[in-house]
């Protein structure tokens, strides 16, 4: 028997001065697509408070100021902010998986936040190595968030941009049977290319893991761009490269993808479409030959403090001892 699962994948710009304001962009999203029977929403890459696109155009001497304003806005896990969108997936029963900047003490890292039906935060995970210019504000994720959550809606597993071209990481979730595969970039960069590339990613992992994908791509402004850089060369570097889009296990668009502009891009997944794939290629199953080609994974969870503790801790002595 077939199991239709909505899914709604958001192209919106966040707000770049507020982490509250894109916050409430969130939220409104979520209402949206609840409204509209989603059962499954998905946001862009590091979306909330924004993605870092001053990393992408400004030499590392101009960062200062919109890394440390990055800083201020970036979101702890958990708190109020994770807190409100729990409660909203706890509202409307909807499964939401949410791309943040997360801080930890002294550092950011880009983090995918998995949120379940009831509202719990199924999966809190950082991307494993940053991209090129992105090395200079995030620190880097582990083994231990490259793991697949049983959901409201099925096996989900998350990836963000150009870790999808880590084909070790993308096993990694294979081999756990992910049904549905989330993916997020941040859109508004590098050009055209961008989304063509995108796409064709896309599109092999759904054909390659046997799963649907998920994909959802941010969204600038002009207003945005021209406050990022005022330079009009530099501009070009923050325009297009969207490519919000939904396929199947066969490989194939559930609707057109959102290239251009706001809006949200709602499709059904058929999930008996994965059974439908896999009985002719299950990569991980029995087109696997495991006796000549393995993974080894390291699930571990790599602590952001580096000590070693040899001794007893010292003890505190009051002053009327």
């Amino acid at each position: 028997m077939s199991r239709i699962v909505k899914a709604a994948a958001v192209q919106i710009a966040p707000d770049l001065t507020s982490r509250d304001k894109t916050m409430a962009r969130v939220l409104d999203a979520i209402d949206e697509a609840a409204g509209n029977g989603a059962d499954m929403i998905v946001f862009p890459e590091t979306f909330v408070p924004f993605y870092p696109y001053f990393s992408f155009v400004l030499p590392p001497c101009q960062q200062g100021k919109p890394h440390l304003h990055l800083y201020e806005q970036a979101v702890t896990v958990p708190s109020g902010d994770t807190r409100r969108i729990a409660e909203r997936c706890a509202q409307y029963g909807v499964v939401v998986v949410l791309g943040v900047n997360e801080r930890d003490h002294g550092s950011l890292y880009n983090a995918q936040l998995i949120f379940d039906g009831d509202g719990t935060l199924l999966l809190k995970r950082r991307k494993i190595t940053p991209t090129y210019h992105e090395r200079m504000v995030w620190g880097q994720g582990d083994g231990a968030g490259l793991k697949v959550v049983d959901t409201r809606v099925g096996r989900v597993g998350a990836l963000a941009c150009w870790e999808h071209y880590n084909p070790l990481a993308r096993y990694a979730l294979m081999t756990q049977h992910e049904e549905i595969h989330v993916a997020q970039f941040p859109g508004s960069l590098v050009g055209p290319i961008f989304a063509e590339q995108i796409e064709v990613t896309m599109r092999h992992h759904a054909l390659e893991s046997g799963c649907f994908v998920v994909n959802a791509t941010g969204w600038l402004t002009d207003a945005q761009i021209e406050s990022i850089t005022p330079d009009a060369t530099l501009q070009k570097a923050l325009r297009d490269g969207c490519m919000t889009c939904i396929i199947t296990p066969e490989g194939r668009h559930v609707v057109p993808p959102l290239t251009t502009g706001e809006g949200i891009l709602y499709g059904d997944l058929d999930m008996a479409l994965v059974t439908k794939r896999k009985r002719m290629m299950d990569s991980v199953g029995h087109y696997a030959r495991p006796e000549l080609l393995s993974l080894n994974h390291n699930t571990d969870l790599t602590p952001t403090r580096h000590a070693r503790e040899t001794g007893p801790e010292f003890q505190p002595i009051p002053l009327e001892d």
